[in-house]
C-alpha cells in the first residue's frame, strides 16, 4: 500500500575527520549508522566507511589531481536527486564540509531545491596534522594567529596573498599546495618571509602510515621531492614547526 505521507528524504554534510575514525564526532557515528546513502569522498578512509550501515548505498564522488569522478554540479544534483527519493543521505567528506570541503556550495545548492540538510562538524586536516606530527599550530612564543589557505585555486592557479603570509608570529597552513610548493617556497621568501622559517610536509596524517618531511621553507621543496612524499599532504610554515622535536608523540 502507497504511504499517504512519503517519508521526507534529508541530506547530513559530515565531516568525516583527516582518517583516524576515532576521531570522528558522536553524532557523524550515529548518522552514518543510520543513513540510507553515503556519498562520499577520496579521503575518506576504510575505517570511517566501516561505521556505515550494512546494507547503505555508497556512492564514491571522489575528486583527486586532474581526476573528477563528478563535477561539482553533477554531485550537487545527486545529493536533491536521492533526498526527494526520500532518502537519508550523509554526505561524507575527509575533515570538515566548511573547510576546503565544498560543503557552502553544495549547502547552498539543497537550500536552493527546497532540501532539508544539517552540517556535522568534523577535525579539519590542518588540526589532525598539527596535532599528530607534534606541531601546535599556535603557542604564546611562536604564533598568535594561524591562517588556512588552499594552494589550488578554482582556475588552478597559486596566486595567493603573500605578504598576508609572510607576517611575522603566525602559522600558515596550506591545503592542496605540495605539487605547487616550489612556486609557493620561491614566492613567500620573495615577499619577506626568512630562507630558514621552519616549514614541514604531512602526508596521510593521523593514519597508520603518516610521514612527516620537516625542512625550512628554502629547502622544502627539495626535501620532499627527496622523500617522495605526494599527495595528499599538508604543509605547515612557521617557527611552531620546531617544536616537533619536543612534542612529537605518533611517529616516534
Amino acid at each position: 500500500m502507497t504511504e499517504s505521507h512519503p517519508r521526507k528524504g534529508s541530506v547530513a554534510l559530515v565531516g568525516g575527520g583527516p582518517g583516524d575514525p576515532d576521531l570522528l564526532t558522536v553524532k557523524a557515528v550515529r548518522l552514518l549508522a543510520a543513513a540510507d546513502a553515503i556519498v562520499h569522498d577520496h579521503l575518506v578512509s576504510d575505517e570511517v566507511l566501516g561505521l556505515c550501515r550494512a546494507d547503505a548505498e555508497r556512492i564514491y564522488v571522489g575528486k583527486q589531481s586532474g581526476k573528477h569522478t563528478l563535477q561539482q554540479e553533477a554531485i550537487n544534483a545527486l545529493l536533491i536527486k536521492l533526498a526527494q527519493e526520500g532518502k537519508q543521505v550523509v554526505r561524507l567528506k575527509g575533515g570538515d564540509p566548511y573547510i576546503f570541503g565544498r560543503g557552502g556550495e553544495e549547502a547552498q545548492a539543497l537550500y536552493a531545491a527546497g532540501v532539508a540538510f544539517e552540517v556535522v562538524p568534523g577535525i579539519t586536516a590542518a588540526c589532525g596534522a598539527g596535532a599528530y606530527a607534534g606541531i601546535p599550530l599556535t603557542h604564546r612564543d611562536h604564533a598568535q594567529s594561524v591562517v588556512f589557505v588552499t594552494g589550488h585555486l578554482r582556475d588552478d592557479s597559486c596566486d595567493l596573498d603573500w605578504l598576508a603570509l609572510t607576517r611575522p608570529q603566525q602559522t600558515v597552513v596550506i591545503y592542496m599546495g605540495v605539487l605547487a610548493l616550489p612556486d609557493i617556497s620561491r614566492q613567500l621568501i620573495a615577499h619577506g618571509m626568512p630562507p630558514d622559517t621552519p616549514a614541514a610536509c604531512i602526508r596521510r596524517a593521523t593514519h597508520a602510515d603518516q610521514r612527516s618531511v620537516i625542512s625550512t621553507i628554502a629547502e622544502l621543496p627539495a626535501a620532499v621531492i627527496a622523500a617522495s612524499l605526494r599527495p595528499p599532504a599538508l604543509l605547515i610554515i612557521g617557527s611552531v614547526v620546531a617544536l616537533r622535536e619536543q612534542l612529537d608523540w605518533f611517529e616516534h
